[in-house]
């Protein structure tokens, strides 16, 4: 059986000056009390968003991200300065409390009876954090010795803020690297002290889930560098539509030699390519004396004026459901147990539209052909 997961990220509805200011209010604490957070405007827009997302049909919703994601991991760091260009360490790399919790795992878990009263069932969620290799693409001064310190204290964040519980479970952590394999990086070239200390900061992250029998996944935008096939702890990798990991002949043999498994991603996210390739696609969408640059500059005016719906750029469950199945046909329905978005859904002109895409996502999974 296929499950639908996301990535997080959605569009923002509403003030998030002040959605942002709540937030600093917010308890850090597991369990914030009812009077530390009276009538929160973060806590109410967070659960609000995760009951939309298990309302859409996603199995395992990831916390709803509107927040910038690296800066709020790095104001949970001590020993880190900002300073033009990026950060610098000014003292030793640790975590900033011993009860650290993502603001947004500790909102869903302090309502998780009224979220269950609301969808008439326990939930499951998924947590998705920063990687160390992302982070210490931040530093200034970058060397191996940041993927090992940045490891342990993303270790001690999952640790922090998993649970399990008769209203809802963390069925699922993730470790976000969209820049790892992009570039060409010396520090973690075959054979360096980087490489090593990378895959032992994964390790360490990982193992805190693996070891509590939570699956575990890596979100990559490239899987060209093949470190993470190396990895005991990870369970799942996904990338994006097209990438080489869905494709390769090789994927299938290093499934089955590594144990692992594979999130079908199958559908694209990024909003200006699916406009892009809808004017590439349709003849009705001539750019004429346009190029399309303008001719999707045009669309986003349209879009954001309410003169044009967004969902028609949105794939049809029929697209992606081809997707699923054609990834499941390729490495077997038991390498593919999860399916979804390739990446989060921020881009997208408006939160509905969003949504709209999840429903998409979640009826291609439950429709697809076994």
């Amino acid at each position: 059986m296929v499950e639908s997961i996301d990535l997080g990220s959605l569009p923002f509805v509403g003030d998030f000056k002040k959605f942002l200011d709540s937030a600093k209010s917010y308890s850090q604490s597991a369990f914030p009390s009812p009077s530390s957070t009276p009538d929160n405007y973060f806590e109410k827009k967070i659960v609000q968003s995760f009951i939309h997302k298990l309302r859409a049909g996603i199995d395992i919703p990831n916390y709803p991200q509107f927040r910038d994601m690296n800066k709020t991991y790095f104001e949970l760091i001590d020993g880190v300065e900002k300073i033009k260009g990026g950060y610098v360490e000014s003292g030793i790399l640790s975590i900033r409390t011993d009860n650290t919790c993502i603001s947004e795992v500790a909102a869903i878990r302090r309502n998780s009876s009224e979220i269950v009263e609301k969808i008439g069932n326990p939930f499951k969620i998924k947590i998705c954090v920063t990687g160390p290799y992302t982070l210490s693409n931040f530093f200034v001064h970058r060397d191996e010795s940041k993927f090992n310190k940045l490891g342990e204290i993303i270790s001690r964040i999952v640790e922090n803020n998993i649970f399990i519980g008769k209203n809802g479970s963390v069925s699922m952590v993730a470790v976000d690297e969209p820049t790892f394999g992009l570039i060409d990086d010396p520090l973690i070239d075959y054979g360096t002290q980087g490489r090593e200390n990378l895959q032992r900061a994964w390790e360490m992250i990982f193992h805190n889930a693996a070891s509590r029998g939570i699956p575990t996944c890596l979100h990559l935008h490239d899987t060209t560098n093949d470190l993470f096939w190396e990895l005991n702890s990870l369970n799942i990798v996904e990338s994006h539509v097209g990438d080489l990991i869905y494709q390769s002949k090789k994927t299938k043999k290093n499934l089955e030699s590594t144990d692992k498994f594979l999130k079908a991603s199958i559908c694209i996210s990024d909003f200006d390519k699916l406009i892009r390739e809808s004017i590439v696609a349709s003849p009705q969408q001539k750019t004429g004396e346009l190029t399309i640059d303008e001719k999707v500059a045009e669309i986003w005016k349209n879009i954001t004026s309410g003169k044009l719906d967004p969902t028609i750029f949105i794939e049809k469950v029929e697209v992606m459901k081809k997707r699923l199945n054609k990834i499941i046909n390729q490495f077997g329905a038991e390498r593919v147990p999860y399916a979804g978005p390739e990446c989060g859904l921020k881009s997208f002109p408006t939160y509905e539209c969003a949504l709209e895409c999840l429903r998409r996502t979640s009826n291609a999974v439950k429709k697809r052909v076994n």
